[in-house]
């Protein structure tokens, strides 16, 4: 193996299943040698990152994310993706004590919307942490996009979503999800971004349209062109 690509997951382990599902999906391939050589560390016990970014004690998450990175770049990695989105807000933290790059789900996100709806509204679908921190406001925000997000009630049923339903290994709330949908839809959002792994989960179990962008979706593809592969 040389020079693979290392990915760092676990957060949840069900967005992280599905991400290796989506890059040997979308790599031109013939036989398994013309796949992507990867090391996937699935750390499960990496600490809640919307709880430290909430109650402002970055330091377990950051100081975990490092050491895996470092592990990764010990291995032999040439570039690292991290499936959480929440977790780039830590990423940020540590990308210059790497001597390989973090491959930025978000600002690629951000980059692709605004190739796709320039100057529009792009609806945010985040954890409390990931809004918190406006990571995607602002990449958004950078490629001349418009970011929205939730009310507080539209909000909690965001999180309901994620923690528990996808993260407690049961599927979508459609109920609420029709809430969640019909709220985007009034703030006229010509996207949304689904801003968290555990709804990329969501989109592919009930087959959502392309109205919802997958970052996860945006991360293989830079994964498979990093790797030096074709995309299908």
């Amino acid at each position: 193996m040389e020079h693979p690509i290392g990915i760092i997951g676990g957060m949840g382990p069900m967005a992280s299943q599905l991400f290796y599902k989506m890059v040997t999906e979308h790599t031109a391939a013939e036989r398994d040698q013309d796949h992507i050589d990867l090391i996937l560390l699935s750390d499960a016990s990496m600490p809640d990152r919307t709880g430290a970014i909430l109650s402002g004690d970055y330091e377990p998450p950051r100081r975990q994310l490092l050491a895996d990175a470092r592990l990764l770049e010990r291995c032999g990695c040439a570039a690292i993706a991290i499936t959480c989105n929440t977790a780039h807000f830590f990423a940020d933290m540590i990308a210059g004590e790497l001597g390989i790059p973090i491959l930025h789900m978000i600002r690629e996100t951000a980059a692709h919307v605004a190739r796709r709806c320039p100057g529009g509204t792009v609806g945010v679908l985040a954890t409390d942490g990931t809004v918190r921190t406006g990571l995607y406001q602002k990449a958004l925000s950078e490629q001349g996009l418009q970011p929205w997000t939730p009310p507080a009630d539209i909000q909690a049923e965001v999180m309901h979503q994620i923690y528990h339903r996808v993260k407690s290994g049961l599927p979508c709330d459609r109920e609420s999800w029709r809430r969640i949908e019909a709220a985007c839809r009034r703030a006229g959002c010509a996207a949304v971004v689904l801003a968290c792994t555990e709804l990329s989960v969501i989109k592919a179990d009930e087959s959502l349209e392309d109205w919802y962008v997958d970052p996860m979706e945006v991360l293989a593809r830079k994964v498979v062109e990093t790797a030096g592969k074709t995309y299908r």
